[in-house]
């Protein structure tokens, strides 16, 4: 399976959009605000979304499987598009 998101992919995140279980959002690091992960959101608790990594074998990989739910304040918005930018795609010839 590939992955969802690669590095270099952008993302239109819709800010305090509604989020639901599946939903790929953007949230700041609990721990270090100053830092922004993208996660899908799992499940909703009492605290907050529990947030995991799609690829749970990824080499530092850091979800909510490290630092429990994550408030809503947290939460930035959820991701609602991804592209590539301008001059990374290119045709290729057969």
């Amino acid at each position: 399976m590939s992955p969802g998101l690669r590095p270099g992919d952008w993302l239109f995140v819709r800010r305090a959009a509604p989020v639901r279980p599946g939903d790929v959002v953007v949230a700041r690091l609990p721990g270090d605000e100053s830092l922004l992960i993208v996660k899908r959101a799992a499940w909703r608790t009492d605290e907050g979304w529990w947030l995991e990594s799609d690829n749970q074998r990824a080499p530092g990989r850091r979800d909510s499987w490290d630092f429990g739910p994550v408030p809503p304040r947290l939460l930035v918005g959820r991701v609602v598009l991804r592209y590539w930018p301008i001059g990374t795609f290119r045709l290729r010839a057969r």
